[in-house]
């Protein structure tokens, strides 16, 4: 897939980024670049290899999995530095 400076051009107003004009076609090798790189990926023979999600084969300490009551109200507020009827207070962040 060839990427061309119109594609750019197109990309960049659909994700409203203001490119100047002279910097389309240098950004469009840029993202041949990069594709070219990742079709070389495909190449690699993977035949054999097992699926990992971290390149360090590490376990997590698991704990018990028990029902309590929860915990005391008036200790997990003691550090809050607002509270009210046993909830945090925080700043409203969305209107």
């Amino acid at each position: 897939m060839a990427i061309d400076a119109a594609t750019v051009r197109k990309v960049a107003r659909l994700a409203r980024l203001n490119e100047p004009e002279a910097r389309l076609e240098a950004l469009a090798r840029e993202l041949n670049g990069i594709i070219a790189w990742v079709e070389m990926l495909g190449e690699v023979d993977v035949e054999g290899v097992e699926p990992m999600a971290s390149a360090v084969d590490l376990k997590l300490p698991m704990r018990e999995d028990v029902v309590t009551e929860g915990g005391d109200p008036a200790k997990i507020l003691a550090n809050a530095p607002l509270s009210r009827d046993n909830f945090f207070v925080v700043p409203k962040v969305v209107e």
